[in-house]
């Protein structure tokens, strides 16, 4: 086999992809408290005091929001945490995971 070729075939074998990034949406609920909701955004997805309030707002406001976005294992982690927290008070809050649309242009 030619150099070029073996420098080439090592080359695609060694590209290393970035890992496919997911979604947290946190749904609306007419049950669970705005103050829970906010203090969720704080504890376990790590906002600030003013942005954990506009997306309780925007949750509030719409049927969900994007809470954050993070590899598979750390957004399904966030995820269990939240709802766990949620039932052990009490709430149905909806936690949710997608798959990030990625743009290509």
């Amino acid at each position: 086999m030619p150099q070029q070729d073996l420098s080439r075939d090592l080359k695609a074998r060694t590209q290393v992809s970035r890992p496919k990034r997911y979604e947290v949406l946190m749904h609306n609920d007419d049950f669970t408290p705005m103050d829970f909701v906010t203090m969720v955004l704080m504890e376990i997805f790590k906002h600030d005091h003013n942005h954990a309030l506009e997306l309780m707002l925007h949750i509030h406001n719409s049927d969900y929001a994007i809470v954050g976005v993070y590899v598979r294992d750390v957004a399904r982690t966030l995820q269990a945490r939240a709802t766990e927290w949620a039932r052990e008070e009490g709430y149905p809050l909806r936690v949710t995971i997608r798959e990030e649309e990625v743009i290509t242009f």
